[in-house]
């Protein structure tokens, strides 16, 4: 090896221990912040090199562009696995007034990455429609006694309208866990193949939480930069355009971007509706 790739080597070294070196110090200072006794605890899934170079990368208290922001969640997203990428909409209504429920679904430009099992609630042509569409379940009251028996093997749940009244003995079990047909999110309906197509292709429904926060998934991290954007500024300006009429003040107060084991960053607010119009 020549003298100068020696060199080369050593001073990347020297450079990976400062970036080291500075991410412990601002994970110390968050914990002392947080008054907590082992730093450690606050990194995500117990691997605190590996985060704390990561979370050294984001920049405190900066709101990052969308391109910016999505350029550096590559950079910060350090687990071996293909982690599901979410965004965290905080925005100024009152879930608890029926008419501040920002609430809707949509199919992602380049889905979500995961294949949803679906079930279908239907009789006669409509469930063997439902089968040459590709559901992975299909039943009528046959399927209702194996919910009510406990059994929940499937993502999402899509009925006809004459299997609603049906279906009413097992809402207590669905709704909880967000499974229960609805007609303003397309789960409801006469065209089942429509409903499939849409559910495999990565169609994700959006709620408004008691805190008035909504909370989506918009990928993988494998999809890359540009995929994710696009999928993320479709969500967006759809709940952008669902604000309530009733809605005072502020309505999108901040957005948040993550990976399922990375640090999160904070997207300028700004930015993002100058993208979405």
């Amino acid at each position: 090896m020549s003298e100068e790739k020696k060199e080369e080597k050593k001073s990347e070294k020297k450079i990976d221990k400062k970036v080291e070196k500075s991410a412990e110090k601002a994970v110390e200072k968050t914990a002392k912040k947080k008054k907590e006794k082992n730093p450690l605890r606050l990194q995500k899934g117990g691997n605190s090199k590996k985060y704390a170079i990561a979370i050294a990368k984001v920049e405190l208290g900066k709101n990052y562009s969308v391109k910016d922001g999505f350029n550096l969640l590559p950079e910060v997203a350090f687990a071996k696995f293909d982690e599901s990428v979410d965004v965290v909409f905080n925005l100024g209504v009152d879930p608890k007034h029926a008419d501040q429920m920002v609430r809707g679904a949509l199919v992602l430009p380049h889905g979500t990455g995961k294949s949803a099992r679906i079930a279908v609630l239907a009789k006669g042509d409509k469930a063997r429609e439902a089968e040459a569409a590709g559901a992975d379940t299909v039943g009528a009251e046959d399927l209702i006694e194996k919910i009510t028996g406990g059994w929940l093997d499937f993502d999402k749940m899509i009925a006809t309208p004459d299997m609603m009244v049906a279906l009413s003995k097992v809402a207590k079990i669905l709704g909880p866990r967000g499974l229960m047909p609805n007609p303003k999110l397309g789960t409801v309906t006469l065209d089942v193949t429509k409903a499939i197509r849409e559910q495999k292709l990565g169609k994700v429904e959006y709620r408004t939480e008691k805190t008035g926060i909504v909370h989506t998934v918009i990928g993988k991290k494998s999809f890359g930069a540009a995929k994710l954007q696009e999928n993320f500024l479709a969500i967006a300006s759809a709940i952008i355009k669902a604000k309530p009429p009733t809605s005072k003040g502020t309505y999108l107060k901040s957005v948040v971007l993550s990976a399922t084991m990375s640090p999160s960053i904070k997207l300028d607010v700004s930015d993002l509706q100058s993208l979405v119009g």
